[in-house]
C-alpha cells in the first residue's frame, strides 16, 4: 500500500521521501519483515550485493546505513545496486541516530538528513550514482589488502579444517542418496531466482537432487520444487521448507554447538549437524563431492573476484578457494549448464536446413554430366523402397 505524502501546515507535500521505518542491526533478521514502500533502518558495513537484492525485492523505498555503505576496502557492489534500482540510500548517519529512530516510526529523508517531523534525529550522505562510481574507483585501492587477509586466512582454515578437506573426517551422513547423481546447489546469490528458472528444463530431464543452502532453499519451493537437502541455518529458512521432508544439515562450532538447531527440532522436524569453520556452500558442496556426486551445478554462488570480496567475504569465507580446489572438475556454475539448453534447433529448422542442402547436392548433379545418370538410379531406387514398404504393409 503506498504512504501518503508528509504535508506541512499549509497543506503542501514537503520534499523528500518519506515512509515507514523497520529498524534492526541484525539485516537478516529485517528482510523477513521489511514491506513494501517502507524504509529499511540497518547498520551494515560495506553493504554486499545479495542483501541490496533482497531489499530491492521487498520494494523498499529507501534504505538508512548507520555505517558506510562504502568503507574503501574494497568494492563491494551493493550501493550500486540499490542506486541503479532507484531506492534512495542515506549513508553513515551514525550509531546515535540509529539508536533514536524508533521501529514503525514515519521517516522523511531530505538532502542526507533523516526526519521525524520537524525533528532531525540524524544526518549522513544520500548518495547518488556519481558518488557510488567515486567511492567504488577509490575502493579498488584495497584489494591488495583484502587478498592479502585472503591468503593468511585460508591458509588458518586449512590448519583448522584440513582432515575435513583431504580426509572428509566429519561429513555427515544422510538420507538422500548422492552417489552418482547430478545434485544442484542453490544459494541465495545475486540472480539466484533467474538462474534458477533458466534450469527448468535441466531439472526436467535430469532430475537432479536438489539442495537448498539457507534461503536458497525457500527459492526451490518457489520455483516448485521438491527440496531433497537443506544446509545452512536454520533461521534463514522458512517453517514450510523445514518441514517438506528434505534432510536438514545445520552448520556447527568445532565445539558440536549448532545455533538454530532448536528451530528444527521444535518444528519436529530431524537434522543432523556439520562441525566445520566453512560457510554453508562450500559445506553443500563438500557433502555432496564426498558422497559420491557425479556432477554438481551451483546456483547463487561467487563467481568473479568482486562478487568475491563482497561483503567482506574474503576472512568469512576462506574456505572457499580450498573448497573449489578440492570438488574440482565436477563443479559447474548454472549458467554454463542454461547456455547449453538455451535457443535449442526445433525440428522444422533442422529439416529446412536438409531441404537447402539437397537443394543445391541436386543443382549443382544437374550442371554436370553425370548427374542425369546419377538422380535416375536414386528416382529408380526410391521406386523399388516404395513398392517394398506398400508389400511389407499387405
Amino acid at each position: 500500500m503506498k504512504m501518503p505524502a508528509l504535508l506541512n501546515r499549509s497543506g503542501r507535500e514537503m520534499p523528500g521521501v518519506s515512509g515507514v521505518a523497520r529498524v534492526d542491526r541484525q539485516t537478516e533478521a529485517l528482510l523477513r519483515r521489511v514491506g513494501v514502500g517502507e524504509i529499511a533502518v540497518i547498520d551494515q558495513i560495506d553493504l554486499d550485493r545479495v542483501t541490496a537484492d533482497a531489499l530491492v525485492a521487498a520494494q523498499v523505498k529507501a534504505v538508512v546505513n548507520a555505517a558506510p555503505s562504502i568503507s574503501g576496502r574494497f568494492p563491494n557492489l551493493g550501493p550500486a545496486a540499490l542506486i541503479a534500482a532507484g531506492v534512495t540510500l542515506v549513508d553513515g548517519i551514525g550509531d546515535e541516530a540509529f539508536r533514536r529512530i524508533r521501529d514503525g516510526a514515519h521517516l522523511r529523508l531530505h538532502d542526507g538528513a533523516v526526519l521525524l517531523g520537524d525533528e532531525l534525529l540524524g544526518r549522513g550522505v544520500q548518495q547518488t550514482e556519481e558518488s557510488v562510481t567515486d567511492a567504488m574507483h577509490a575502493a579498488k585501492e584495497g584489494l591488495a589488502n583484502q587478498l592479502e587477509a585472503f591468503s593468511a586466512n585460508t591458509i588458518e582454515f586449512m590448519r583448522r579444517d584440513r582432515a575435513l578437506l583431504l580426509d572428509g573426517i566429519g561429513v555427515p551422513d544422510v538420507h538422500v542418496p548422492l552417489r552418482g547423481q547430478h545434485v544442484l546447489v542453490v544459494a541465495p546469490g545475486t540472480d539466484h531466482e533467474a538462474d534458477l528458472h533458466a534450469l527448468r528444463r535441466y531439472i526436467k530431464e535430469y532430475h537432479p537432487v536438489l539442495v537448498g543452502v539457507g534461503a536458497g532453499a525457500d527459492a526451490l519451493r518457489r520455483h516448485g520444487h521438491q527440496l531433497d537437502l537443506i544446509v545452512g541455518d536454520p533461521a534463514e529458512v522458512s517453517d514450510d521448507a523445514l518441514t517438506s521432508g528434505a534432510d536438514v544439515v545445520v552448520p556447527a562450532f568445532a565445539d558440536g554447538h549448532a545455533p538454530g538447531l532448536h528451530r528444527v527440532q521444535d518444528l519436529g522436524a530431524g537434522a543432523v549437524t556439520f562441525p566445520a569453520s566453512a560457510n554453508a556452500e562450500d559445506l553443500a558442496l563438500l557433502l555432496a563431492h564426498y558422497h559420491g556426486a557425479h556432477l554438481i551445478v551451483t546456483v547463487g554462488f561467487q563467481a568473479t573476484l568482486a562478487e568475491f570480496l563482497d561483503g567482506g567475504r574474503s576472512g568469512s569465507n576462506a574456505s572457499t578457494f580450498l573448497t573449489r580446489l578440492k570438488v574440482g572438475n565436477m563443479l559447474v556454475d548454472s549458467k554454463v549448464v542454461a547456455a547449453l539448453y538455451r535457443n535449442p534447433v526445433s525440428l522444422g529448422a533442422a529439416l529446412l536446413l536438409v531441404g537447402a542442402v539437397l537443394v543445391a547436392i541436386v543443382a549443382a548433379l544437374m550442371v554436370t554430366s553425370v548427374g542425369p545418370v546419377i538422380l535416375a538410379h536414386l528416382q529408380q531406387a526410391g521406386s523399388w523402397l516404395v513398392h517394398l514398404v506398400r508389400g511389407w504393409s499387405r
